[in-house]
């Protein structure tokens, strides 16, 4: 199938092969006619699938249509809550992207910026749009939003709102739209809390999904590395050098690990920056910017705020610490191999974290390669953290332990 067989507008059609588009994506090649049906719909796509255009093209065809070259003032009809500021950014990007030869005007709000500007921005009227879940509601608080002609309402990857605690605000928000609304969900997965979400609100909806959670991309080469914990930052430093590794997003379970690695990193030379929720908006792009430029090698990211780094050719992840959800395994490693690109995903497991990697072998239900070769290892089959050996002598291993202690204290840490 191509774009031009799915019944868009001639000025949509324009945009959309000026960026290259010409067959559809599986989410897009299902969702769009749906969408310009006026139907609810749920959409299950993991990062990575073209899931924005497939939203934002038929909302714009839909607007283009009704406001046409309309002067009277405009009004909030299509809005999208999505949980970061990155991919708010992002999202209100394409928008402008794929309305360009249209007369609609999108905006994009968020917080721990100044809401001067995008209150005057509303005043002068908006046709859609893009914001998070808190600046939103502190704004219809203001009285500086109107949402009573909304047509179509998008909730963008549902699921991780629901782990930033955003579910109470989205449902608050959906009361405030008008009950005929049309409404889009899209979310990587389908916890009990969003199929409940989707009950409560839609209406009828059509359900698509491709590209299933459990399912790696198969031009992503996977590797595995059994490492002690303690030695994580030194193997990460010894790939980047001897490797000679370059564009590299590094995955960390939390912010401050984020910005140990960094300083670590940097500490031996190698540019690296983080990004997480507790940096500015103006740091995260400043930061993300750098890294699409190639200006800095190696970007530490945690979860939430890599959900809205969207790099077409990046060729290295590495999940220094591995996800305690499996789906989670699933969307990192996806966000390398994009556009028939080839990739590398890396992960480090230390002892601690093996029962995650039996779960995340479970789902994915590959053979990924386990690197035995490099300076830190531990063994898959020795105990576990808390378990005794097995036909161990205690003075044999109280005299290991005291040498291994000594190792330690003599061995030189670059971190």
């Amino acid at each position: 199938m191509l774009f031009e067989d799915l019944s868009l507008s001639k000025s949509i059609q324009k945009a959309v092969f000026e960026e290259g588009y010409l067959n559809p994506t599986p989410i897009q090649e299902k969702s769009i006619p749906i969408v310009l049906a006026g139907r609810d719909l749920i959409g299950c796509a993991q990062t990575g699938t073209g899931k924005t255009a497939a939203f934002a093209i038929p909302i714009i065809h839909q607007l283009h249509r009704i406001v046409g070259s309309s002067k009277k003032a405009k009004q909030i009809r299509a809005l999208v809550v999505t949980p970061t500021r990155e991919l708010a950014v992002q999202i209100g990007q394409s928008f402008d992207t794929y309305s360009k030869y249209t007369n609609l005007v999108q905006l994009t709000i968020f917080g721990g910026v100044s809401q001067n500007p995008q209150v005057e921005a509303l005043k002068n009227g908006v046709d859609i749009l893009v914001s998070t879940p808190g600046r939103l509601l502190d704004l219809h608080k203001q009285g500086f939003l109107d949402l009573n002609h909304l047509h179509t309402l998008v909730l963008d990857e549902a699921d991780q709102m629901l782990d930033m605690g955003f579910i109470n605000d989205v449902k608050k928000i959906i009361k405030l739209t008008p009950k005929n609304r049309q409404t889009l969900l899209f979310s990587a997965t389908m916890p009990l809390a969003i199929r409940e979400l989707a009950e409560m609100f839609l209406q009828d909806p059509e359900k698509v999904e491709v590209s299933p959670v459990s399912s790696t991309a198969e031009n992503v080469e996977q590797r595995i590395y059994f490492v002690d914990k303690t030695e994580k930052r030194n193997l990460l430093y010894h790939l980047i050098k001897n490797e000679n590794l370059s564009n590299v997003l590094v995955f960390s379970r939390t912010k401050h690990g984020a910005d140990n690695v960094v300083k670590a990193l940097r500490k031996k030379d190698i540019p690296a920056e983080a990004i997480h929720g507790d940096k500015s908006q103006n740091a995260r792009q400043r930061v993300l910017d750098a890294f699409k430029n190639k200006e800095v090698g190696v970007l530490v990211a945690t979860d939430i705020a890599a959900r809205g780094i969207d790099i077409e050719q990046l060729p290295y992840v590495i999940n220094f610490d591995l996800p305690n959800i499996p789906e989670t395994y699933v969307h990192r490693i996806g966000r390398t191999g994009r556009a028939g690109n080839g990739g590398i995903a890396i992960s480090f497991c230390g002892k601690d974290e093996h029962p995650y990697w039996k779960d995340i072998q479970k789902l994915i239900k590959v053979d990924v390669k386990v690197i035995s070769d490099h300076p830190y290892p531990w063994h898959a089959g020795s105990p576990e953290p808390g378990e005794k050996p097995k036909n161990s002598n205690r003075s044999g291993d109280a005299h290991k332990s005291r040498k291994s202690n000594a190792s330690k204290r003599n061995k030189k840490r670059w971190y």
